[in-house]
Protein backbone atom coordinates (compact mmCIF):
# COMPACT_ATOMS: atom_id res chain seq x y z
CA UNK A 1 0.00 0.00 0.00
CA UNK A 2 1.34 3.09 -1.45
CA UNK A 3 1.72 6.19 0.94
CA UNK A 4 -1.33 7.82 -1.02
CA UNK A 5 -3.46 5.12 -0.25
CA UNK A 6 -2.47 5.14 3.51
CA UNK A 7 -4.18 8.69 3.19
CA UNK A 8 -6.90 8.17 1.27
CA UNK A 9 -7.98 5.31 3.86
CA UNK A 10 -7.35 7.28 6.73
CA UNK A 11 -9.74 10.36 5.52
CA UNK A 12 -11.95 7.57 3.92
CA UNK A 13 -12.46 6.13 8.10
CA UNK A 14 -12.16 9.70 9.46
CA UNK A 15 -15.18 10.80 7.45
CA UNK A 16 -17.09 8.23 8.50
CA UNK A 17 -16.28 8.56 12.01
CA UNK A 18 -17.77 11.89 11.55
CA UNK A 19 -20.85 11.14 9.31
CA UNK A 20 -21.79 8.31 12.33
CA UNK A 21 -21.16 10.98 15.05
CA UNK A 22 -23.01 13.93 13.58
CA UNK A 23 -25.96 11.52 12.74
CA UNK A 24 -26.01 10.58 16.40
CA UNK A 25 -25.38 14.09 17.51
CA UNK A 26 -28.49 15.50 15.02
CA UNK A 27 -30.72 13.29 15.93
CA UNK A 28 -30.43 13.53 19.85
CA UNK A 29 -30.30 17.61 19.01
CA UNK A 30 -33.49 17.72 16.47
CA UNK A 31 -34.85 14.42 16.70
CA UNK A 32 -35.64 14.28 20.66
CA UNK A 33 -35.93 18.24 21.22
CA UNK A 34 -38.12 18.63 17.99
CA UNK A 35 -39.44 15.91 16.59
CA UNK A 36 -40.36 13.45 19.26
CA UNK A 37 -40.39 15.84 22.00
CA UNK A 38 -44.50 15.17 22.56
CA UNK A 39 -43.89 11.37 23.09
CA UNK A 40 -40.51 11.89 24.96
CA UNK A 41 -42.61 14.39 27.15
CA UNK A 42 -44.42 11.67 29.01
CA UNK A 43 -41.20 10.65 30.45
CA UNK A 44 -40.60 12.68 33.66
CA UNK A 45 -37.04 13.85 34.90
CA UNK A 46 -36.73 15.77 38.04
CA UNK A 47 -40.54 17.25 37.43
CA UNK A 48 -39.73 17.88 33.18
CA UNK A 49 -40.13 16.60 30.47
CA UNK A 50 -37.43 14.35 29.06
CA UNK A 51 -38.00 16.15 25.42
CA UNK A 52 -37.55 19.29 27.09
CA UNK A 53 -34.66 18.14 29.45
CA UNK A 54 -33.03 16.52 25.83
CA UNK A 55 -34.04 20.36 24.30
CA UNK A 56 -32.03 22.06 27.42
CA UNK A 57 -29.48 20.14 28.43
CA UNK A 58 -29.60 16.92 27.15
CA UNK A 59 -28.37 17.56 23.46
CA UNK A 60 -25.69 19.77 25.29
CA UNK A 61 -24.43 16.72 26.78
CA UNK A 62 -24.63 14.31 24.13
CA UNK A 63 -22.13 16.36 22.05
CA UNK A 64 -19.65 17.08 24.98
CA UNK A 65 -19.48 13.00 24.95
CA UNK A 66 -19.22 12.78 21.27
CA UNK A 67 -16.56 14.77 21.17
CA UNK A 68 -14.54 12.25 23.66
CA UNK A 69 -15.50 9.60 21.81
CA UNK A 70 -14.11 11.63 18.78
CA UNK A 71 -10.86 12.19 20.60
CA UNK A 72 -10.54 8.45 21.40
CA UNK A 73 -11.63 7.22 17.53
CA UNK A 74 -8.96 9.30 16.29
CA UNK A 75 -6.50 8.09 18.84
CA UNK A 76 -6.80 4.31 18.06
CA UNK A 77 -7.18 5.40 14.27
CA UNK A 78 -3.96 7.26 14.20
CA UNK A 79 -2.27 4.48 15.90
CA UNK A 80 -3.16 1.91 13.35
CA UNK A 81 -2.20 4.09 10.39
CA UNK A 82 1.17 5.12 12.04
CA UNK A 83 0.43 9.10 11.93
CA UNK A 84 2.18 11.26 14.07
CA UNK A 85 1.31 15.09 15.31
CA UNK A 86 5.02 15.41 15.22
CA UNK A 87 6.91 17.48 12.86
CA UNK A 88 9.90 15.04 11.16
CA UNK A 89 13.18 16.50 12.00
CA UNK A 90 15.40 17.13 8.86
Amino acid sequence: MTGNDKNRAYWKKNLQYLGILLAVWFIVSYGCAILFVDFLDKIRIGGFGLGFWFAQQGSIYVFVALIFIYVCLMNRLDKRHDTSNREEEE
